[in-house]
């Protein structure tokens, strides 16, 4: 059975982590779990990630940021995520195309029908079954990142920018509760794994 699971959230929510952990125990349980990541996934796609992650290019707008992003995923959709989803595999992706609608929809304000034409594009309507939102204060998911020492051009926004992305995102999970499952991100790690486990194992794990 084929399953295409995305972890969604401001930054510092644990996506990461969980996502691997998320692919270890579906292993545990005999599925064909493959874990992987946007921006990146393929050879092609992690070049354009440095770019786009490079503290350098603060010159970059806000426009050729989505296109970076979107150049990249369609790569990566064409190259990881179709085939292993053809094949009968499961597919954890930390972030997707919501991260572009929170980030350049939301925080800088770009055309939402614009983005979801260019992304329909990008993946060729491929969207996920289940996306699980890891929702965390801003100020303290950046904290996280800081001490974290993961630091990159996005993370340098303006706070006011990042509320607005976080904003973003309780409005997509609203717009679709059906795929959506909010978690609260705040909690120590194994509080979000458990509600984690929950969530995919009512969609994907029955029994």
């Amino acid at each position: 059975m084929s399953y295409f699971i995305t972890l969604e959230g401001p930054e510092g929510g644990g996506k990461t982590l969980q996502a691997a952990r998320l692919v270890d125990e579906l292993k545990k349980r005999g599925f064909n779990a493959l874990l992987t990541r946007e921006p990146g996934g393929t050879p092609i796609s992690d070049q354009i990630r440095q770019v786009l992650g490079n503290l350098d290019n603060t010159a970059m707008d806000p426009r050729t940021e989505f296109l970076l992003f979107s150049a990249a995923r369609a790569q990566h959709v064409q190259q990881v995520i179709q085939p292993h989803l053809d094949g009968g595999g499961v597919v954890v992706c930390d972030r997707y195309f919501d991260s572009s609608l929170a980030y350049q929809g939301f925080g800088h304000q770009l055309d939402l029908g614009t983005l979801r034409d260019v992304t329909r594009l990008a993946t060729n309507g491929l969207t996920p079954d289940l996306t699980l939102l890891l929702d965390i204060p801003v100020e303290q998911g950046l904290d996280r990142r800081q001490r974290g020492g993961d630091w990159n051009r996005l993370d340098a926004y303006e706070l006011v920018f990042h509320k607005r992305v976080r904003q973003g995102y309780a409005q997509l999970a609203a717009e679709e509760p059906q795929r959506w499952v909010v978690i609260d991100a705040a909690r120590e790690m194994d509080a979000v794994w458990a509600d984690i486990v929950t969530a995919v194992e009512g969609r994907l794990v029955q029994g």
